[in-house]
């Protein structure tokens, strides 16, 4: 393969937005335009347009790239889809949030304070044998801060998909 050509077959994770109508019915059939060409979705995000009457939805989704373009071309054909973009390797403004609680003992408390802070959490509550923390920012540091704390008793992870959003003045979607 030369550096002009795409390489088709190899599953990468996909960065989409979507900008739709906001109007019953619409997550259901962007879910089965995934569900028809065997595209898991990872990641589902909805939150409210500028415009009351839209909304913005941000999917990850892992899959090869040829499948991923048949998906956007049937994404775009929609009627409630206004637009559906890729923004695959994309300099984008992307973050998640976190949500990590941690049983541990009076002893292993003070150890798993330290690593909160060093890995920039947010503690959100302290019980006496729990600890939960708050972690933002991009997938990459969310996985290494849950391999990080996975080393104690980690009672329950609530992670939320992936919001994102163009630099500067540009649209998103």
């Amino acid at each position: 393969m030369n550096q002009n050509q795409i390489d088709y077959s190899s599953e990468q994770k996909h960065t989409i937005s979507l900008h739709v109508a906001n109007r019953p019915g619409v997550l259901i059939r962007i879910a089965l335009v995934f569900a028809r060409r065997g595209y898991n979705i990872d990641s589902l995000v909805v939150s409210p347009a500028s415009n009351p009457d839209y909304s913005m939805m941000n999917i990850v989704a892992k899959g090869d790239k040829r499948t991923l373009t048949q998906i956007l071309k049937q994404l775009n054909k929609l009627i409630d889809v206004v637009h559906a973009t890729d923004h695959t390797g994309e300099d984008i403004l992307q973050k998640e949030l976190a949500l990590i609680k941690i049983s541990c003992t009076q002893q292993e408390r003070s150890e798993v304070l330290q690593l909160a802070h060093a890995m920039k959490c947010d503690i959100i509550d302290i019980s006496e044998l729990v600890v939960t923390l708050q972690i933002t920012g991009g997938s990459e540091e969310l996985d290494n801060a849950t391999q990080v704390l996975g080393a104690y008793e980690v009672i329950e992870i609530v992670r939320t998909g992936k919001v994102l959003m163009a630099k500067g003045a540009e649209h998103t979607a």
